[in-house]
């Protein structure tokens, strides 16, 4: 990521930050108001493998059908020696896969007993390279799993059994993809951020977009800074979807990921020394 130091500009007057939202505001609802495509489409996903696993702690039997479909982006490339140093790694969430992850199911297992099946859906060709791979096939188990346990706040062991000659358990749902990243207005926790030193503290970081429905056009990242008096003490790096935030002297440390890509050079941040926060403004790439 590069340093821009334009990003900080001088402290804004409430009235000044409010003239800038209704700007970015104004431009939104032209875009919405010009735009009649839709923003989903159904898939029919095609078995893969499938996978047995439980919950934790009571044990209960889930299985995860890896399905595929040319219609799920592919993911950037990754070789089998950048994916062991991916693992190896600090932050292993670097590399994301694409996936669409199905609303649970039930279903009958081989002894007629009910459990919960789920459809998870990525790009056919990374599929392909994850069957040729065993390692890539593991990644691809252990990213499913945690996909899941985030969406639907469950418990997965990573004690999973392939099964052998089943490519499915029960019927494959057809599902909804978005054409574009989904909106989220959400609050990061310490859990989604990188761990900072242990002399400096996270600030509160609320993470908004706009609109707050349909298409995200902006990104907007509101930094609480308490005892921060300028905006010269600030230094903000942002990457295509990281933001990294110190404040000096060592107050504050922030480094967390967005949900969606930005465009860098067209992102503006202005710091209010009244209320202590940090506004960054950030388009969305299309």
């Amino acid at each position: 990521m590069e340093i821009d130091s334009s990003l900080l500009s001088s402290e804004l007057s409430q009235k000044q930050e409010e003239e800038l939202y209704q700007q970015l505001l104004m431009q939104t609802m032209g875009k919405m108001q010009g735009s009649g495509a839709s923003d989903s489409k159904t898939i029919r996903p095609q078995p893969g493998l499938c996978a047995k696993t439980f919950t934790l702690p009571d044990q209960e039997k889930v299985f995860l059908n890896i399905c595929n479909s040319p219609q799920v982006p592919l993911p950037p490339p990754l070789s089998q020696e950048a994916l062991v140093e991916l693992l190896e790694s600090d932050d292993p969430s670097g590399y994301r896969v694409p996936m669409s992850l199905g609303e649970p199911h039930t279903e009958l297992d081989n002894n007629k007993q009910a459990c919960t099946v789920y459809d998870v859906v990525v790009n056919d060709e990374f599929f392909q390279k994850c069957q040729n791979d065993e390692l890539f096939q593991q990644f691809l188990l252990a990213v499913s799993l945690e996909g899941l346990e985030n969406k639907y706040n469950v418990k997965l062991s990573r004690d999973w059994k392939i099964l052998k000659n089943r490519k499915v358990l029960g019927s494959i749902m057809e599902q909804n993809i978005r054409t574009k990243s989904k909106p989220i207005i959400q609050e990061l926790d310490s859990k989604q951020t990188s761990s900072a030193p242990a002399s400096l503290k996270s600030p509160d970081l609320c993470l908004q977009v706009e609109p707050a429905t349909g298409d995200p056009h902006y990104l907007i990242a509101e930094v609480h800074l308490p005892g921060v008096t300028s905006a010269r003490s600030l230094v903000l790096d942002l990457g295509e979807d990281r933001l990294v935030l110190s404040a000096r002297p060592s107050l504050f440390h922030l480094d967390c990921f967005f949900p969606h890509l930005i465009n860098q050079e067209s992102s503006v941040a202005q710091y209010n020394s009244s209320t202590q926060i940090l506004t960054v403004t950030m388009p969305v790439m299309a």
